[in-house]
């Protein structure tokens, strides 16, 4: 084959894969929604016990525009508005910027946001429940979905089972800090 067509078919394969990618990110939509979705392709429940007590850690978790100051791996967090149910949020995680929407605030208690970002649309939900010994039990579940998520399951499961692990260690060390 003539180098100009092999070039013509690359340019070819890569505009119809663009394309394709553009379709599918019009074309998607995900439902609002506050539960993760029990068929999202990849989903994790984790729990950590913290030796602080709720309102030290709901003080770290609901201060979003603070999150990089004990989560380095988020950039550029910013509140656009009060925390409330309706506001909304974005940040910078792992190279993509991710708008999310709060869709729970129940001080002390619970906080949840839905975002997307590319090929992906995730659930995620914090649960804060105080301990006799004046601990906190925080329950992380989260759901991602989308037509990326879905072509590349065992990779996002991996990371989102490490993500979760990781913001749960590092909110640990920031709430026991004396």
């Amino acid at each position: 084959m003539k180098r100009k067509t092999v070039f013509g078919l690359l340019l070819l394969s890569c505009t119809a894969l663009v394309a394709g990618v553009v379709v599918l990110e019009k074309t998607s939509s995900y439902p609002a929604s506050s539960q993760v979705n029990p068929q999202a392709p990849a989903q994790t429940r984790q729990v950590i016990e913290i030796a602080a007590p709720p309102e030290k850690v709901w003080q770290l978790l609901s201060q979003v525009n603070h999150w990089s100051a004990w989560q380095p791996d988020i950039q550029s967090p910013r509140l656009n508005g009060p925390l409330q149910v309706g506001t909304s949020f974005d940040w910078h995680t792992g190279g993509l910027r991710i708008h999310s929407t709060l869709h729970t605030v129940e001080p002390l208690t619970r906080l949840g946001w839905s975002g997307a970002a590319f090929g992906s649309f995730a659930v995620h939900n914090w649960t804060l429940t105080p301990l006799p010994n004046g601990h906190t039990r925080v329950r992380v579940d989260e759901g991602m979905e989308g037509w990326l998520v879905q072509l590349l399951r065992p990779v996002f499961q991996r990371g989102l089972d490490s993500s979760i692990a990781l913001w749960l260690n590092r909110l640990q060390q920031a709430a026991e800090k004396p």
